[in-house]
């Protein structure tokens, strides 16, 4: 019988080898998304489908989804046909993770020929063709390639057929393929890695382990919701939208088994590709719990079970086909802020203050500018740049600065960007002032300026909110800053949807800050005064909202320039 200790070294390997299989992704793959973005996930399952370890790099909407995922490959494929070598794909919105954009490669795992498991992976891709990455269909049919759950691989041969679909459909063929095998290729260094696991400690199959893993999870998750206040609480939050405001409301139930959420009164679907289907509104639904109420619990199929969601079918969280769901990120990304409105009433001094929410991402379509002759070198290219505003101060500390949350997605760096297409990032640096003041101030935002190369016009894809709706301060903090998004010589732009840029024009972005937490008057003058000398507040909002004088003011300033930070 294997002890305790020896199951508790196999979960941690686990751990390192879904790990690995997600940084081999990052390594091979084609689209800047994934290797500089961290926007993909990575995990084991055992041949029940059940996920038995996550991968740290990754974001939830993806690893959490993709838990629900494996199981819808194992009913489509049919287990009379899962082979050796087989491998298979999907980028069902309503099978995988929420959009087409997220192609979900899943690989069964066969021991002395014997089925013990599955390995799975997603990657954001750049391109799946039909309008590009954007709110502007009005169906899911207009957003790009659809893939249903099929073979990529039978048993060892590639559907080339299948390859050669995908190449005419997208414009970025060979980036999309290349991270397609990347995918494939992970998956294989998984199986790798547990086939010597499996060697190392005399298993015959994952059975024992499996256990162990799921039913520990399980047991300390519900032990951690047993001891909250069993109490039912609303949370409400109005957002953008696309060319309305939506309403997101939660009814959070804390049971002694389980917390449910019910998202009753979300309003109903949009015309526009911001709708969520419902794996993506539970992947961050429990999320936010999870992160609230049992964070140091591993994530996997079980530490996940006892958060229970539901959604009314049609409201803009339960989309169903054929809803445009291309941007079901910008809303998705909210559900945590929602959540977290209402379990400040059974939880106080425990969840941070709103925040940016959904990342703050484009795309740039760039052609040969068509006002006049282009150059000769002039080419046609998809940039895609994921971004992030402020985080929510926290109740101890301030929020972080220009950082995804929920997400967890890494803002990409210019030099990769740049590098992708004939794009110029001229400016990209964090926004003064745009935390929210508190007792803990809400994390800074970032300006961007954007234009392209001589010779090049663009189409931008803007994906952004809280324009006319910023982020809320908790007890008593202040909110954060807006987004605004115009050309440079004036001209307003949408929040969301494709725009034209003319040759020579720039785009100006400013994205949000994080709302602070706690009241002003609370906090402590010598962050006040470190806040002015890193240049996170301007000198007037040290006068006008923090009250420092003017000599004060001018003196934290000269230290500052000589390197002096108080």
């Amino acid at each position: 019988m294997t002890s305790t200790v020896a199951h508790q070294v196999m979960w941690n390997r686990l751990i390192s080898i879904v790990e690995e299989q997600a940084q081999a992704l990052v390594r091979t793959a084609f689209s800047t998304s994934v290797r500089e973005a961290g926007d993909l996930s990575a995990g084991a399952y055992n041949a029940r489908g059940e996920m038995l370890a996550q991968a740290v790099t990754g974001t939830p909407g993806h690893v959490n989804a993709m838990a629900d995922a494996v199981p819808h490959f194992i009913r489509r494929i049919g287990r009379e046909n899962i082979h050796e070598g087989d491998v298979y794909i999907t980028n069902d919105p309503w099978e995988g993770t929420g959009h087409l954009h997220d192609i979900t490669v899943v690989t069964p795992s066969f021991h002395k020929g014997v089925l013990v498991g599955f390995f799975a992976c997603t990657a954001h891709i750049v391109d799946i063709g039909g309008r590009g990455f954007g709110a502007d269909a009005n169906s899911v049919y207009e957003e790009g390639l659809y893939i249903p759950i099929m073979k990529l691989i039978e048993r060892g041969n590639v559907d080339a057929t299948l390859i050669r679909i995908i190449r005419g459909n997208v414009r970025e063929p060979d980036q999309l393929v290349g991270d397609v095998y990347a995918l494939a290729t992970c998956n294989e260094i998984g199986h790798r890695r547990l086939t010597d696991m499996m060697i190392e400690f005399h298993l015959a199959d994952l059975e024992g382990i499996s256990d162990f893993i799921l039913t520990n999870s399980r047991d300390a998750t519900i032990a951690r919701i047993a001891a909250l206040p069993q109490q039912t609480a609303s949370g409400f939050m109005q957002i953008d939208g696309y060319d309305r405001p939506i309403d997101l409301a939660v009814k959070l139930t804390v049971l002694p088994d389980r917390v449910t959420s019910d998202w009753t009164g979300t309003s109903a679907l949009d015309k526009k590709g911001i709708n969520v289907p419902l794996v993506y509104t539970k992947a961050y639904t429990c999320y936010a719990l999870k992160c609230a109420i049992a964070p140091e619990i591993p994530n996997n199929a079980a530490s996940l079970a006892p958060f229970e969601v539901v959604a009314p079918v049609n409201c803009i969280l339960n989309a169903v086909h054929p809803a445009p769901v291309a941007l079901r990120h910008v809303v998705g990304h909210m559900i945590p802020d929602t959540i977290y409105a209402a379990l400040d009433q059974i939880l106080p001094g425990v969840v941070p203050a709103e925040g940016a929410g959904s990342l703050c991402n484009f795309q740039v379509s760039l052609r040969p500018r068509t006002d006049a002759p282009p150059p000769a070198d002039a080419v046609r290219s998809e940039v895609l740049t994921f971004n992030s505003g402020g985080a929510g101060a926290r109740p101890a500390l301030d929020g972080l600065n220009a950082t995804a949350f929920p997400s967890g997605v890494m803002t990409m760096p210019v030099e990769a960007t740049e590098q992708t297409g004939p794009v110029i990032i001229w400016r990209k640096e964090l926004r003064p002032d745009s935390g929210g003041a508190g007792t803990q101030r809400g994390g800074l935002g970032q300006f961007m300026e954007v234009g392209a190369r001589e010779g090049h016009e663009f189409d931008i894809q803007a994906m952004f909110d809280r324009v006319d709706h910023p982020a809320r301060g908790r007890r008593g903090g202040g909110s954060g800053a807006p987004t605004t998004i115009g050309q440079d010589d004036g001209t307003p732009m949408k929040g969301k949807g494709k725009q034209f840029v003319a040759h020579g024009r720039r785009v100006m972005m400013a994205f949000p800050g994080g709302a602070g937490y706690g009241p002003l008057s609370a906090r402590d003058p010598a962050a006040v005064r470190r806040d002015l000398a890193l240049g996170y507040i301007s000198a007037t909002a040290a006068r006008d909202i923090h009250g420092l004088s003017e000599a004060v003011i001018a003196d934290i300033l000269t230290a500052a320039r000589k390197g002096d930070i108080v």
